[in-house]
């Protein structure tokens, strides 16, 4: 299927073409994970959302008097991403399929077997 891409798209756009082949070596096996894994690879960028949501509420205050005032802008910052509570429990249902094929894939490596 890439060939027939390369071959509609890779006139228009070569640099495209160019990249998928040099990373095709590493994109390969990201394929053959399950697809609940691949999902969660693809669309997981949580921690720079946290980030950028911290960044975001410091810089709009410029400077803090002091070290609790400096934490209690970072907390309030983390507090508001989740204001009703309930992201928990959208992220076990988002993550359920997820963590089950990460269990069948990588045996033992996210709960301890059993002796």
């Amino acid at each position: 299927r890439f060939m027939e891409f390369a071959e509609v798209w890779g006139g228009r756009y070569p640099a495209i073409v160019k990249l998928w082949e040099d990373s095709w070596a590493e994109f390969v096996p990201f394929l053959g994970f399950d697809t609940e894994i691949r999902r969660v690879i693809c669309s997981t960028n949580a921690i720079e959302s946290v980030n950028a949501r911290i960044r975001r509420a410091v810089k709009a205050r410029g400077h803090f008097p002091n070290e609790q005032a400096a934490l209690k802008c970072v907390y309030m910052a983390i507090m508001s991403l989740d204001p009703t509570g309930k992201g928990r429990k959208r992220w076990i249902t988002r993550w359920k399929a997820a963590l089950n094929a990460f269990a069948v894939t990588f045996e033992g490596r996210l709960t301890p077997t059993t002796r």
